[in-house]
């Protein structure tokens, strides 16, 4: 019993002894690295100075592409359809010859026309004639009253019979002229939807539609809003804006328009005015229903505080960014911003020029927290 009491007294001893020895040893091994972490160097950031620039106010708007001109061309007169004298796509000139539709049966009713509207001069003549020997005798008094009225009546009619076929004639001939389809302006061609040789006329639908895309229209709405703020501000008349258009690959179209025409009424039921740009489109880039964005910008650009956007973050607050101060310590200002355009922000509030702007490494930072800071190009020399 008192072996088993010293043994377990000796036990004792061992395990705080043992103890004692692990805490020390993870005293020591702790002690280094907490003072290595004392001593890390302060976090690197990419700042870049806020400065003044040029920055013109700029908004899109996505639109339509509408051509000054357009018309469908159709058949007439009904008929077998001749040779195409033209190339899908083609630049026409006004009164070209495009198509041709059989001549034969409209040409006969004009010589047919012809013949009856001769017809009736002669006949024509004749009461002229019968009508000035009665008028004689009347006036020897060997003739009637009664015959001459009839005379008079005769030539009346012979008159009316040339007059009826005269327009009879012109009906014909102006049936004979749609046998030739002609551009009806200078424009570009579209496809033909019907081959030659079948039969067409006026229920045939459209032969093929002719373009005239110079100059180019393009078409889009605008806000009853951004309307208000544009004339509030001066700058809805067209010599105000600088008119872009972006093109489906997110270029800007090389030629710039002009802003001509905003509708007159508003559609109910998106509360917006159509606007209307007009691009000389000397290219013939744009095409007729195309879908493009436009660009609209101010002509004169005004001075602006400006950072990059990669600058700015965003929680439930609103808009914010990290500054860089001269004891390089960061500090969080909560900001307003204003026009965004190539990547970089116009702020309208909560900075001032000369502002060191942190740009790169902010999820590292906390307001108060020391760093370490390099310069980033400016904005000027980008």
């Amino acid at each position: 019993m008192f072996a088993e009491i010293e043994f377990g007294a000796q036990s004792m001893t061992v395990l705080r002894w043992m103890a004692a020895t692990a805490l020390a040893s993870g005293l020591m091994g702790i002690a280094p690295g907490a003072g290595a972490q004392q001593g890390a160097p302060p976090p690197a950031v990419l700042v870049q100075t806020a400065e003044l620039k040029a920055l013109s106010a700029q908004a899109e708007f996505i639109g339509r592409a509408a051509a000054v001109d357009k018309v469908e061309l159709r058949a007439r007169v009904k008929g077998f359809l001749g040779p195409r004298l033209f190339n899908d796509g083609d630049q026409v000139k006004e009164a070209q010859l495009l198509f041709t539709i059989e001549r034969g049966p409209y040409q006969a009713a004009v010589d047919q026309k012809t013949a009856q509207r001769d017809s009736a001069k002669a006949a024509l003549a004749n009461a002229d004639v019968q009508l000035q020997r009665a008028a004689e005798l009347l006036r020897t008094k060997t003739g009637t009253q009664q015959t001459y009225d009839q005379r008079l009546s005769e030539q009346l009619q012979a008159k009316a019979q040339v007059e009826q076929a005269e327009a009879e004639l012109r009906d014909a001939e102006i049936n004979l002229s749609y046998t030739e389809i002609h551009a009806p302006m200078v424009g570009r061609i579209g496809q033909a939807s019907v081959s030659p040789g079948n039969i067409v006329g006026p229920d045939s639908g459209v032969l093929t539609t002719v373009v005239k895309d110079q100059p180019m229209r393009v078409l889009f709405p605008v806000t009853q809003r951004e309307l208000l703020e544009a004339r509030r501000s001066g700058g809805a008349g067209g010599d105000q804006l600088v008119v872009q258009v972006r093109l489906a690959d997110g270029s800007l179209y090389k030629e710039k328009g002009k802003l001509d025409f905003i509708d007159v009424t508003a559609d109910p039921k998106t509360d917006s005015q159509l606007a209307r740009a007009v691009f000389a489109n000397t290219d013939h880039m744009l095409t007729d229903g195309q879908t493009l964005r436009i660009v609209l910008e101010e002509a004169k650009p005004e001075m602006a505080l400006v950072v990059s956007e990669a600058a700015i973050a965003i929680d439930q607050s609103g808009p914010y960014l990290f500054v860089v101060n001269d004891k390089n310590s960061v500090e969080q200002r909560r900001v307003k911003t204003g026009t965004a355009r190539d990547g970089i922000l116009a702020i309208t509030e909560g900075l001032k020029a000369g502002d060191k702007v942190i740009i790169q490494g902010q999820q590292r930072v906390r307001p108060g927290m020391t760093v370490t800071p390099t310069a980033a190009p400016t904005l000027q020399s980008q």
